[in-house]
This record gives structure tokens, C-alpha cells and sequence, in this order.
């Protein structure tokens, strides 16, 4: 994702409104590898601004979204979640605390047999890997 005051500038250059609201977002984004919700960004953004509201986190996310500079992502975790990482890479997901990781692979060399195509042309591909966080595993294992 761009920094904070490049997000601002390419706002105003698609004829969007530019808050002080959505700048603090742009910040809370920022590096954030946490694959925030909406709500735990704005869990974040009332503290600073408490009026803020949960449709102006969800609008703002999907602007971003919609200009390709955070991905949505459904990991099935209950809540959709936002990456800002935008490199390509694939995702670690706790089932039971629903940690989000990033995961890098190289997956260039995978094939789609033609046959199960069936004239469909594959484009990106998305894998997610599903198990235990280190911490859940240990507390699995007291149990």
C-alpha cells in the first residue's frame, strides 16, 4: 500500500472527499499486517475520533479497495478482512483465533490439467493454508 499522503493525493485525483477521518485510516493501515476487519479499524479510529461511524470505515476500505490499493479478502474467519499488502503472496489462517499470516510461495509452476478447465481460462490464484497458530497449538495441547 502507498504511504498515507500519496493515498490523499490519488483521493482527490478520483474526485473522492478527503477527511480527517479517512486520513487516519490510510494511516492505520499503513504496514498493518494484522489483516484488519473493519471493525477492529474502527475499534482503533474511536479512540481518536469517537464519532466516527463503521460506515465510513466500511466505505473508506472499499474505496481503497476498488482502486486497488488494499485487497479484500474472505478467509472465512466470520468478517471480511483488508490487506494492504498488496505483493503476491498467500495466506496462514489460525481456525481457532483466527490469526491472518502472510505466506510466500512460489506456485509459478502449478498447472491446471486442460481437461478439468473446461474452457476456462484461469487467471490469479489464491492459496490459503488452515491449522493452529504456535500460541492456540500450545493451548490446545494443555487442554
Amino acid at each position: 500500500m502507498r504511504s498515507p499522503e500519496e493515498l490523499v493525493k490519488s483521493f482527490r485525483e478520483h474526485g473522492l472527499k478527503v477527511t480527517p477521518q479517512r486520513e487516519r485510516i490510510f494511516r492505520i493501515l499503513q504496514a498493518n499486517e494484522s489483516h484488519p476487519t473493519a471493525e477492529s479499524v474502527h475499534a482503533e479510529l474511536v479512540r481518536e475520533m469517537p464519532s466516527v461511524s463503521l460506515k465510513t470505515v466500511y466505505q473508506t476500505l472499499h474505496e481503497l479497495a476498488d482502486m486497488g490499493e488494499i485487497s479484500s479478502l474472505d478467509l472465512g474467519t466470520g468478517s471480511s478482512r483488508f490487506d494492504p499488502n498488496q505483493s503476491t503472496h498467500h495466506h496462514l489462517v489460525c481456525t481457532r483465533c483466527h490469526l491472518v499470516r502472510d505466506l510466500y510461495l512460489d506456485i509459478d509452476d502449478v498447472m491446471i490439467p486442460k481437461e478439468q478447465l473446461q474452457g476456462f481460462k484461469a487467471g490469479t490464484a489464491e492459496i490459503t493454508f488452515r491449522g493452529l497458530c504456535a500460541k492456540c497449538l500450545v493451548e490446545v495441547s494443555e487442554d
